[in-house]
């Protein structure tokens, strides 16, 4: 879209329930990405349930692109995110105003997370999963072969849907490595989200079922990553 639109629609999308300092943060980023990228958002989200959302992860720089996409969708992502983050200047104000859900890992109140994506799902939020836990470990950017299982024991246990979620452009932007983004010469960013995953099938949630609809979800991310690049995927 042209930076016009994608200034223009910033004024377009839901605000109420951002809270504050997320919606401050929005305001000021916003304008930045619509300047110094070419933004480029395809597929709809459930407007009238609680959603998953479940996205590769290239980049610092990918929960700000999910969230300009997700918002120009007419839904506000509640993210997932390490504990230690509430207890930092400023995103700490930006995370407990906007509703995101904190993360305690590898202590006994990691559960807790799990529990606050529950709610927030059955309260009809969209909730965003980054299932990688971290960066793509594969050298050509593919989704990483170790995968969390958060979203499908949520997904079970709701019954609400998965949108697999892809992100591609943002590793330009903002490398993995790289302290600053590359603004120039302007990027590219693609942000396309699928059909619901298909876990009509998996009764319950005992391991075999996660493990089941784990692999699903990422198929789903990985097949339709493969389509926005037009690539064939790696053999797994």
């Amino acid at each position: 879209m042209s930076t016009w639109r994608a200034i223009t629609l910033m004024f377009r999308v839901p605000r109420r329930g951002r809270g504050f300092w997320f919606s401050l943060a929005i305001d000021l980023i916003w304008p930045l990405l619509a300047v110094f990228t070419r933004l480029r958002f395809r597929g709809t989200l459930p407007k009238d349930r609680g959603v998953l959302l479940a996205s590769n992860h290239l980049s610092f720089a990918d929960p700000v692109t999910v969230t300009a996409f997700t918002l120009a969708a007419g839904r506000i992502p509640r993210y997932l995110a390490k504990a230690s983050l509430w207890r930092t200047p400023v995103v700490g104000k930006v995370l407990k105003g906007g509703g995101h859900i904190p993360v305690e890992r590898n202590t006994a109140q990691a559960r807790d997370a799990y529990l606050g994506a529950v709610r927030a799902v059955q309260k009809g939020e969209c909730v965003m999963f980054f299932p990688e836990a971290g960066f793509s470990d594969d050298g050509d950017h593919w989704p990483s072969r170790r995968v969390k299982n958060g979203v499908a024991r949520v997904a079970l246990e709701t019954g609400a849907p998965v949108i697999p979620v892809v992100n591609w452009g943002t590793h330009l932007l903002l490398p993995a490595t790289a302290k600053f983004p590359r603004l120039l010469p302007r990027k590219t960013v693609d942000i396309v989200a699928g059909e619901p995953v298909d876990l009509s099938d998996l009764a319950g949630t005992d391991r075999a079922s996660i493990e089941e609809a784990t692999k699903r979800i990422m198929h789903a991310v990985t097949e339709l990553l493969a389509t926005l690049r037009g690539e064939e995927p790696p053999a797994r």
